[in-house]
């Protein structure tokens, strides 16, 4: 490992520290850029000291990103019962038919508090539901209570975040078709064996959709090496960090104002220069500058968080979680990192 990274590491945690000290109280987003110092201030050692291990950190690294990222997934994306489209029983009627109970909120439409879709209700017509013995599991969900997802559905995707890091360093020459072949067959077995008709080939292609978003770009981590990793890794953080100053800087008027696309409306054509200047100046700071890793790391950025937003908006949800203090889920925190690896492998490997 590059004696330059670390330093870079504690010298950028450092200054930005000092600069958040020096921030006024009364500026709003004071308390919020704290959070997320914290977490950086957590979060660069556990990935710095994970490649500093050699093989087995990455490995173990990217298994336990991945496990985590791929529960989130399933949180957002494989509902349970009778919602595996995204939709309920009434509460009103919980023997009505599911696909129209609820009904999305128009373009725009927000729900208090979340800033983020949500779901609105459809009056029904029917009779009224019988009464539901104390302690029968056929009642319905509060409004606002996330609906479980399919746990067989998570069992591939666990599956997949556990073993494709070990894989890739044990026999990486095996991540061909043929692993492909067995990742499809695993996305659709849960759905096979439980005889889903209805549903079935929405949960397999979300399966295997998981599986190609989240444990396979991390494979990265043991295949790129340890140096390019961490540049990647690095150029990614920064990259954010540039984007939304880039964003705040010159993303108010004029052109560099304009939306990058109307799934993530807060991203403009100002934070993809700040996010370009950024991270070629991590990359060439680490001496692991070239164009085509560069542009592989940018557009990873890019569309990464673009990918998600898309995911996000489709499931009604703001965050992939809550746990992460100042970023929501682990997801929200490794979107764009998922696909510069990916992209990186492409242009290097």
């Amino acid at each position: 490992m590059s004696a330059r990274v670390p330093v870079l590491v504690a010298g950028v945690l450092a200054v930005s520290g000092v600069a958040l000290a020096l921030v006024p109280a009364r500026v709003r987003m004071r308390a919020e850029l704290w959070r997320r110092w914290r977490t950086w201030a957590l979060a660069a050692p556990l990935y710095v000291g994970a490649l500093w291990l050699g093989t087995p950190g990455a490995v173990a690294l990217a298994a336990g990103l991945g496990l985590v990222g791929v529960l989130e997934y399933g949180r957002m994306t494989l509902p349970a019962r009778g919602a595996a489209t995204g939709t309920m029983p009434s509460l009103a009627n919980p023997h009505a038919p599911p696909a129209s109970s609820w009904a999305r909120v128009p373009p725009g439409a927000e729900r208090a508090g979340t800033g983020g879709p949500a779901r609105r209700r459809t009056p029904l017509v029917g009779p009224p539901a019988p009464p539901i013995p104390l302690g029968s599991d056929t009642g319905s969900h509060p409004d606002d209570r996330p609906i479980p997802p399919r746990y067989a559905d998570l069992l591939p995707l666990a599956a997949a975040a556990l073993t494709l890091p070990a894989l890739a360093h044990l026999a990486p020459h095996a991540l061909d078709l043929r692993t492909a072949a067995l990742l499809l067959l695993a996305a659709a077995l849960p759905a096979i064996l439980t005889g889903d008709a209805e549903h079935g080939f929405t949960r397999t292609a979300r399966t295997a959709f998981g599986m190609l978003w989240i444990p396979l770009p991390l494979t990265g981590l043991v295949l790129l090496g340890q140096d390019t990793a961490l540049a990647v890794g690095l150029a990614v953080a920064l990259g954010d960090v540039g984007a939304w100053c880039g964003g705040t800087a010159l993303g108010r008027r004029g052109p560099l104002a304009r939306r990058l696309s109307p799934i993530s409306p807060n991203k403009t054509w100002a934070g993809v220069v700040g996010c370009a200047a950024a991270t070629a100046a991590a990359l060439t700071a680490v001496g692991a500058f070239t164009p085509t890793l560069w542009a592989a790391v940018l557009l990873g950025c890019l569309l990464g968080d673009l990918l998600e937003s898309l995911v996000k908006r489709e499931s009604g949800v703001k965050d992939a979680g809550s746990w992460l203090p100042g970023f929501g889920g682990l997801l929200d925190r490794i979107d764009s990192l998922l696909l510069a690896l990916l992209f990186a492998m492409a242009v290097t490997l």
